[in-house]
């Protein structure tokens, strides 16, 4: 099913291409994305590690019109941004994705997908989905290759329902680009299995490991914590690999300079490589940060919540993520299992959910022809979605 693509960036993250290279092949796409603007809003926050935000007026209702990029270069966090511009424009549905679909009952279909594995929130729990019909649109499974009718509510961001009914909130998790399409799964696997193992945590509190800073060497994670040391904000990182056993690391950020609740801020990454996973949540940090101080994006309400709140009580709220451990981990001890291979990076990544009885591993191609550039939807159902959606409480969390 997928290529063997090397990856020839190793820099700061794993991509078949240099960043610089990924801009020149996609810059001139970003009008036609209805991406009107890229600007860097790195200057914005005293820290310097670099932040670019891109603007899109004509996001469909629903979706948020600003989105931001990070990195631990100029060009990562340019790269990032126009990337997930151009995924949040391929992710609207579109009148061929309506023309595309189907409109059924479960019963009507053959192969497809049960909404409820997709886990539901409790005022659509109990519709009867045996009578009731609902859009769908196709998908293909990476374990048998056949091809399975999915809930295109899974799908599509912002979700319309056309002659049917909306199963539970949209959202992007799952939704991922990529220089070619085997970059675009692995990266959209590795976003779901992040939701799902940080998502176990907030509802469990159990699967967590501090990392002992000292122990890191990787010299670029070092240049990035040192900036935010040099500016009194302190950082803990911490290991929320749950039973799939690709790591997920947590950074947390504590401005003991500004005291300022809505700068209480978290980054989440995942990947094979623990030091890139590290990376990513650190840059995902910095993103935080400059987002709330910019205020621009539609989505920041909880920083008028937490302003409210007050400095201390977010700390005490937030425990979990703020207050040191007695006991810490090297990073080490965890084992790094990326590889120098696209393909070979998700077969690793496929066969370590299968062996946690994930039997269904399905994506939707949604690059627009006008673009080109390569999006994908990923949907692994039974993975837990709560720090996306609230409402919607699986039972995975519940064997830790």
């Amino acid at each position: 099913m997928f290529s063997d693509i090397p990856i020839n960036y190793f820099s700061c993250t794993h991509r078949s291409i240099d960043p610089l290279k990924t801009i020149a092949n996609y810059e001139h796409k970003l009008k036609i994305a209805g991406i009107t603007r890229i600007t860097e809003i790195t200057h914005l926050d005293r820290v310097g590690i670099p932040v670019f935000s891109a603007i899109r007026p004509t996001a469909q209702d629903g979706g948020v019109s600003i989105y931001a990029g990070k990195g631990a270069t100029r060009n990562q966090a340019k790269a990032s941004a126009m990337m997930e511009g151009f995924e949040r424009y391929s992710a609207e549905k579109q009148p061929i994705d309506d023309k595309n679909s189907i409109i059924a009952t479960v019963n009507e279909l053959e192969n497809s997908i049960h909404p409820e594995s997709l886990i539901l929130p409790n005022e659509t729990k109990n519709l009867d989905f045996d009578s009731k019909k609902i859009q769908w649109t196709t998908a293909i499974d990476i374990t048998d290759k056949e091809e399975y009718y999915v809930p295109s509510n899974a799908i599509f961001h912002p979700y319309v329902p056309t002659d049917s009914v909306a199963i539970f909130k949209g959202n992007s998790n799952g939704l991922a680009s990529g220089n070619v399409l085997e970059e675009s799964v692995l990266h959209g696997m590795l976003e779901v299995i992040e939701r799902d193992a940080w998502s176990i945590f907030e509802l469990s509190k159990k699967n967590k490991k501090q990392i002992e800073i000292a122990s890191i060497k990787n010299p670029i994670i070092n240049s990035i914590l040192e900036k935010f040391r040099e500016e009194s904000i302190e950082i803990k990182l911490l290991d929320l690999t749950a039973d799939v056993k690709i790591p997920t690391m947590l950074a947390s950020a504590d401005d003991t300079r500004l005291k300022d609740p809505a700068l209480l801020t978290i980054g989440v990454g995942t990947h094979l490589n623990p030091e890139i996973a590290i990376m990513r949540a650190l840059t995902e940090v910095a993103q935080s940060r400059a987002t709330q101080i910019h205020g621009t994006r539609e989505d920041t309400s909880r920083a008028v919540f937490m302003r409210k709140a007050g400095y201390e009580r977010m700390k005490k709220i937030n425990k979990e993520y703020f207050i040191e451990e007695e006991d810490k981990i090297n990073l080490t001890d965890i084992e790094d299992n990326s590889t120098n291979s696209l393909k070979h990076d998700i077969e690793i990544t496929v066969n370590e959910l299968r062996n946690n009885s994930f039997d269904k591993i399905l994506f939707t191609n949604l690059t627009r022809e006008e673009i080109g550039v390569n999006v994908i939807r990923m949907i692994i159902p039974g993975t837990e979605t709560y720090t996306v959606d609230s409402e919607r409480i699986g039972n995975r969390w519940m064997k830790f």
